[in-house]
């Protein structure tokens, strides 16, 4: 699949690439990305170089995760968002906001787009966030989007070799008011 572009009133959405890698080499400088995320620490050069000309291009081209990185209309990196396909209607999404722009809800912003675009293109019917037991921004800006919180997995992420209990939670079309894609009828009490 061909790299889409998303904007809203405040933020452009679209592929990283080698242009981008020193932005996101210094934003992946953050303890809290290297500690939340299963990104490598230390994050080297040669990582964002890696994902900027490699790992982005390659989850586009087979269609098994899409990148967005998040940019202010000056060109300023303030985040990043992916979306990987679990199963065909269904995917996982994650994200991280460089410290000097969190705060302002751009993050959520992002994830709420991207969302709605897996809903609309890629006829998506489930969008799954799970973020480690403990990685409180991450989920406050998963219910900031409406996701719903689902529960607790025991040892269900591996970060950086360690099995850890992750928080897991979803967003479905219904949520955003667009119609799935497949049928669903919920479990009653």
């Amino acid at each position: 699949m061909e790299p889409h572009i998303l904007t809203t009133d405040r933020l452009l959405l679209r592929t990283v690439g080698p242009r981008d890698t020193d932005a996101v080499h210094r934003a992946c400088q953050d303890p809290d990305i290297q500690r939340w995320t299963v990104i490598p620490s230390p994050y080297l050069p040669e990582h964002a170089r890696s994902f900027t000309g490699q790992m982005v291009p390659a989850g586009w081209a087979n269609a098994t995760m899409f990148t967005f990185g998040t940019f202010l209309p000056t060109g300023d990196l303030v985040g990043m968002t992916g979306l990987t396909m679990l199963s065909p209607g269904a995917s996982e999404i994650g994200f991280w906001g460089a410290k000097e722009h969190r705060g302002r809800g751009y993050v959520t912003e992002a994830v709420l787009t991207v969302s709605r675009w897996a809903f609309t293109t890629l006829s998506v019917d489930r969008v799954e966030w799970r973020a480690e037991v403990g990685n409180t921004a991450s989920r406050a800006v998963a219910e900031r989007a409406g996701f719903t919180m689902e529960g607790t997995l025991r040892s269900a992420v591996d970060n950086k070799g360690v099995r850890r209990d992750c928080w897991v939670g979803s967003l479905l079309p219904s949520d955003l008011g667009l119609p799935s894609t497949a049928p669903y009828t919920p479990a009653r009490p």
